[in-house]
């Protein structure tokens, strides 16, 4: 009988899972509803359990997001991940893609930051909002201050 109850499958309820995983309640069910982790079935009680596997899931998609992968890409590579014709090599081809989008948001950032220097150098902090040469450069130019 003890051999058996060592083979025995943990389970988690949702807020046990959220708490091991290092999430919230909501985002358990809001990765539910993308499909990122599967809906489970309820038991009698009405709740749903989850196993392990859910919690390495829900690890894989916070440690995912952490390197700039979204949702979407993150589904991706899960349906990657078990796709037979899939190589690593594939998956270094999306990180190198990661890797340039966000080395062009870094060159987005860096001139958005330029822009905004130069605008706070043009304020001497001092009058009515009306003459603010912030406000006023903004009103100017819109979309071309970069």
């Amino acid at each position: 009988m003890m051999i058996l109850e060592d083979f025995k499958m943990k389970t988690f309820s949702s807020g046990q899972l959220a708490k091991k995983a290092g999430v919230h309640i909501e985002t358990i069910r809001f990765y539910e509803r993308r499909g990122l982790i599967p809906k489970m079935p309820r038991t009698g009680s009405g709740y749903r359990t989850f196993s392990d596997e859910s919690v390495t899931r829900i690890q894989f998609i916070k440690g995912a997001q952490m390197v700039g992968f979204t949702l979407k890409e993150i589904q991706d590579l899960f349906s990657l991940r078990v796709d037979p014709k899939t190589s690593c090599g594939n998956i270094k081809k999306r990180a190198e893609i990661k890797i340039s989008e966000i080395d062009s948001k870094i060159l987005a950032l860096k001139k958005m930051r330029k822009a905004l220097f130069r605008l706070k150098h043009s304020c001497r902090g001092r009058g009515p909002t009306s003459e603010c040469p912030i406000l006023e450069a903004l009103d100017r130019r819109g979309g071309k201050i970069l």
